[in-house]
């Protein structure tokens, strides 16, 4: 079967078509059949469909920008962020494409089939939208039961386990090739930060890569979230915590209005856009 053919069986409105035929041939000729035969019905089809397509975005936005000003405008306000705002709302509000920054740099640093660990999962959406096409396995854990719980219910995967557990003191046993700790370092005392490092080294392959993101502290003193401990002030203050452990540091930032983020790769191995990185030509 091909892709368009499994693209359009994979479309609700479109398997009620199908739903006598058997699997194999047979279904691939079904599907041949009707896209021959419906073919002056396409200009209608396409109409009606477009229009009930941008309907829908009108409505998933406008809830989900609801959503974000129930959970976050009103105390107490959660632990955890739903992505599912930034991918409905606020990326079609705002055009501002922070939020999917952190999956994607976290993945660079992941060779396919990789064995990772998740600290400060939240609500499982880059576990499951990121990392889960790339590992072999991943076990993403938060402290918080309703962001386990959440992410148990949206987005389950075969090769992703969410655990509950508090990594100050159930940080979970095993070794890995790579560990993620995205938006989170940040919810920890200076302290914290330090014990925490030493453990998640521990964990770490010889090559492994530890990757995150956090944010810088706004300019007049104020917290972006209650629950901080720690915001750091630069991408050296965030870099002194890695330099102890690892060989290879880099801490690099984006830069928004409303925010300015500090992303990271430490490693004793390759990491991103080091001359030896596989992934890339110098």
């Amino acid at each position: 079967m091909s892709s368009i053919e499994e693209s359009i069986l994979a479309q609700p409105r479109i398997v009620v078509i199908f739903v006598a035929s058997n699997k194999g041939p047979q279904m691939s000729s079904t599907v041949e059949f009707f896209r021959k035969h419906l073919g002056f019905a396409k200009p209608f089809l396409e109409a009606i469909f477009s229009l009930e397509a941008r309907l829908a975005e009108w409505w998933v936005s406008g809830a989900h920008h609801r959503l974000f000003l129930a959970e976050w405008g009103i105390h107490p306000v959660p632990e955890y962020f739903d992505h599912k705002i930034g991918l409905y709302g606020m990326w079609r509000a705002k055009r501002n494409a922070h939020w999917v920054e952190r999956g994607v740099f976290s993945l660079l640093a992941m060779e396919p089939g990789c064995r990772a660990l998740e600290l400060c999962c939240g609500d499982g959406f880059n576990a499951h939208f990121f990392y889960s096409s790339r590992v072999s396995s991943m076990l993403s854990v938060d402290f918080d039961p309703k962001a386990i719980a959440y992410a148990k219910k949206n987005f389950r995967a075969e090769n992703v386990t969410y655990q509950l557990a508090d990594i100050r003191t159930q940080m979970p046993e095993g070794i890995f090739d790579n560990i993620v700790w995205d938006a989170a370092i940040e919810h920890f005392t200076e302290a914290e930060i330090a014990e925490l490092m030493g453990n998640i080294k521990r964990r770490l392959t010889p090559t492994g890569i530890l990757s995150g993101f956090t944010i810088v502290e706004r300019s007049d003193g104020r917290k972006m979230l209650v629950h901080h401990e720690y915001e750091f002030k630069s991408k050296e203050d965030l870099a002194r915590f890695f330099r102890p452990h690892f060989r290879n540091v880099k801490v690099f930032e984006t830069i928004y209005p409303d925010r300015h983020n500090l992303y990271f790769w430490a490693s004793d191995g390759i990491i991103p856009f080091m001359p030896e990185w596989p992934a890339a030509t110098n």
